[in-house]
C-alpha cells in the first residue's frame, strides 16, 4: 500500500512496509516518536518536486478543489500500478479511482498514518530540512489565503471611501469660492446675482464680460440658454447703481472665477470616476439607491464587507447616530432615515409613506449589499428587481392603478344590501311586519290622580308630629329672653318664603309624589319612623341653643348692671 503526501516541496509517495500496524490505530502513533522507529513502518518510494511558487500555488489550490493536477496524475499511473493509493481526502480519492482506476483507501488508520509522517517529514525525506520547509509553506500559505479570497484590485472599494470625501469637500469648496465671486464683483454689478442664479454660470458671465459696460457688446449666447436673461442683463449693465473697479480688481475676480470653473471640470471627472467603480464594485446598490448615496454608506460603514455584516434597520438609520441617541436619551421617537433619505425612491414616496418606504428600501439595499460583497455574479439583476417591487410598492401605498399585473379593475362586484328579514331570491319577508298595539301605552292622568290621597294621612301625622316639639320650644322661650324669640321668628319667615318656591315646582313633586305612591307601604313606614328620629335630634338641638343663647345674654346684663354701678 502507498501513501500520497502533499508538501510544500512537491507530493511524495511513502510505501508501507507493515500493513498489519495499521489495524491498531492507537499504538500507531507511537511507531513514529523516533525517527528509526518511523522507517520501519514506512519508506520514501518517489518524490514530484514543484518548479516554482506558482506551480505549487496551481497545485495546492486543485488539491483543495479536490482535483488532481496534470503533473500529479502522470506521477500516479507511473509509480502506482496495482497499489492501494491512502489519501487524506475522500473526495480527491474519488477523482483519482475515476480518471486513473487506481484504488484508493481513506479511514481512521490513514489520518492516523498522515500524522505521523508529519511529525518525521524532515526526517524521512532527505534533502528537505526544517529550516527550507518553514519559509516555503509560509509563502505558500499567503498565496492561497490571497487566491481563496479572490483579491482584485477592481474590488478595492478604498477609492469609494476616498473618492466620496473628495466630492463633499469640492461641493463645500466650490460653494465657498462661488459665493465670494458673487460678493466681490456684486460691488461692481449687483443686479447680475439676482438675474443669474447659476453659480458656474455667473463665474463664466464674470469672465467674459469683466467691466459691466462691456455687457451691450458681447454676446452671451453660448453661457445664457434664455435669450431673456441676455436682455434683462443688458439692461441692468446700463442703469446699474455699482460701484466702479479697476483693472487690477477685475483680474483678481477674473483668476477666481478660472479657480471656480476649474474646481466645477475636476469635480464633473471625478463624479464620473465614482460612477464607473460604484458600477464595478457594487453594481445592484447603485442601481437601488443611486451612486452617491450608495458611496457615503459604504464610507460610512467603512466597506463594503463590513456593511454587508449590518441588518437592515441599523442601514436605515445609518447617519442619523446623533438623533438616535438623543431620541433614545429623551424618550422621543426614534428616527425614520439617515443616509438612504437621499434616495430618489424616498423622494417620490409622500410624506405620511416615507417611513414604509424607506424600511423596505433598507431591507432591500441590504440584500443588495451582501450579494455585491460576497457573492461571484457581477450583474446588477437583483438590485433592478428590488427596485421594481419598491416602485409597485410605493403606487399601492399611493392608490394608483397597477394595471393588468395586479388584475382588472373593470368587473368590479355590486354591493347588495343586506336584509336579514328578506328570503333569499324572494320578495317576500320572513316575519310579518310590526303593527302598533295601543293596549300597550301608559295613562299618565290615572297615576297623578290616586297619588295625592295616600299622603294625606301622611301628612297630618308629620303636622301632629310638629305640633308636640313646638310646645316644647314656648316653654323653654318663655324662660329666655326676647332675642330668642326674634330667631325663630326669622327662621319661619325663611320657611315661609322657601314654600311658595317649592310649589312653584309643582310638576317635580307630584313625580314624587307619584313614586312614593307606588312604593310599597313597608317602606313608607320605614320612611316614617327615621323622620322622626331626624326630627327628635333637630328639636334637641334647637332646645339647646336656645338655651345657651340666653344663659350668654344672661351674663351680659350682669356685666352691663356691674359697670353701671362701677360709673356710679
Amino acid at each position: 500500500m502507498l501513501v500520497l503526501f502533499e508538501t510544500p516541496a512537491g507530493f511524495a509517495l511513502f510505501k508501507v512496509l507493515d500493513e498489519g500496524k495499521l489495524d491498531k490505530v492507537e499504538d500507531l502513533w507511537k511507531e513514529f516518536t523516533t525517527s528509526d522507529s518511523a522507517r520501519k513502518v514506512v519508506e520514501l518510494k518517489a518524490f514530484n518536486k514543484f518548479e516554482n511558487t506558482s506551480d505549487a500555488l496551481s497545485a495546492a489550490t486543485l488539491i483543495i478543489d479536490s482535483k488532481p493536477t496534470k503533473g500529479l496524475r502522470k506521477f500516479l499511473q507511473k509509480h502506482c500500478e496495482g497499489e492501494t493509493l491512502a489519501v487524506a481526502d475522500s473526495k480527491l480519492g474519488n477523482a483519482i479511482k475515476e480518471k486513473l482506476k487506481i484504488d484508493c483507501l481513506h479511514n481512521s488508520a490513514v489520518m492516523e498514518l498522515m500524522r505521523g509522517l508529519r511529525n518525521q517529514l524532515t526526517e524521512l525525506i532527505s534533502g528537505l530540512g526544517a529550516q527550507d520547509l518553514g519559509p516555503m509553506s509560509l509563502g505558500l500559505s499567503h498565496s492561497l489565503s490571497r487566491y481563496k479570497l479572490k483579491f482584485s484590485p477592481e474590488k478595492v472599494d478604498t477609492m469609494i471611501i476616498q473618492a466620496i470625501g473628495l466630492l463633499d469637500d469640492l461641493d463645500k469648496e466650490l460653494n465657498t469660492y462661488a459665493m465670494r465671486v458673487r460678493e466681490w464683483y456684486g460691488w461692481h454689478f449687483p443686479e447680475l446675482t439676482k438675474i443669474v442664479a447659476d453659480n458656474i454660470q455667473y463665474a463664466k458671465v464674470v469672465k467674459m464680460m469683466g467691466d459691466r459696460t462691456n455687457a451691450e457688446s458681447l454676446d452671451f449666447s453660448e453661457i445664457l440658454s434664455d435669450d431673456e436673461v441676455e436682455a434683462q442683463l443688458k439692461e441692468a449693465a446700463v442703469i446699474s447703481m455699482g460701484t466702479e473697479v479697476s483693472e487690477l480688481d477685475l483680474l483678481n475676480i477674473r483668476e477666481l472665477c478660472d479657480q471656480v470653473l476649474a474646481l466645477s471640470e475636476y469635480r464633473a471627472q471625478l463624479f464620473d470616476y465614482l460612477r464607473s467603480r460604484m458600477n464595478t464594485i457594487a453594481p445592484n446598490l447603485t442601481a437601488l439607491v443611486g451612486e452617491l448615496v450608495g458611496a457615503r454608506l459604504i464610507a460610512h460603514g467603512g466597506s463594503l464587507v463590513n456593511l454587508a455584516k449590518q441588518p437592515g434597520s441599523t442601514i436605515q438609520i445609518l447617519g442619523a447616530e446623533k438623533a438616535l441617541f438623543r431620541a433614545l436619551k429623551t424618550k422621543h421617537a426614534t428616527p425614520k432615515y439617515g443616509l438612504i433619505y437621499h434616495a430618489s425612491l424616498i423622494g417620490q414616496a409622500a410624506p405620511k409613506h416615507k417611513g414604509k418606504i424607506s424600511r423596505s428600501l433598507a431591507a432591500k439595499t441590504a440584500l443588495a449589499i451582501r450579494y455585491d460583497a460576497l457573492g461571484d455574479g457581477e450583474d446588477n439583476s437583483i438590485g433592478l428587481e428590488s427596485r421594481v417591487k419598491l416602485e409597485t410598492r410605493l403606487r399601492v401605498l399611493e392608490g394608483k392603478e397597477l394595471g393588468r399585473s395586479a388584475g382588472s379593475t373593470k368587473g368590479k362586484p355590486k354591493i347588495e344590501v343586506y336584509e336579514k328579514d328578506r328570503k333569499k331570491g324572494a320578495g317576500a319577508l320572513i316575519t310579518p311586519a310590526k303593527t302598533y298595539n295601543p293596549a300597550a301605552d301608559l295613562v299618565l292622568g290615572q297615576s297623578t290622580e290616586e297619588t295625592p290621597k295616600k299622603p294625606e294621612g301622611a301628612s297630618k301625622k308629620r303636622k301632629h308630629q310638629e305640633a308636640e316639639p313646638a310646645g316644647a320650644e314656648e316653654t323653654i322661650q318663655e324662660d329666655g329672653d326676647q332675642e330668642g324669640q326674634k330667631k325663630k321668628k326669622k327662621k319661619k319667615s325663611k320657611d315661609s318664603e322657601d314654600s311658595p318656591v317649592a310649589d312653584a315646582d309643582g310638576g317635580k313633586k307630584k313625580k314624587k309624589k307619584s313614586k312614593e305612591s307606588e312604593e310599597p307601604p313597608v317602606a313608607t313606614a320605614e320612611g316614617e319612623k327615621k323622620e322622626k328620629k331626624k326630627k327628635k335630634k333637630s328639636d334637641s338641638q334647637d332646645a339647646k341653643d336656645v338655651a345657651m343663647e340666653t344663659e350668654a345674654s344672661g351674663k351680659k346684663d350682669k356685666k352691663q348692671k356691674k359697670k353701671k354701678h362701677g360709673d356710679e
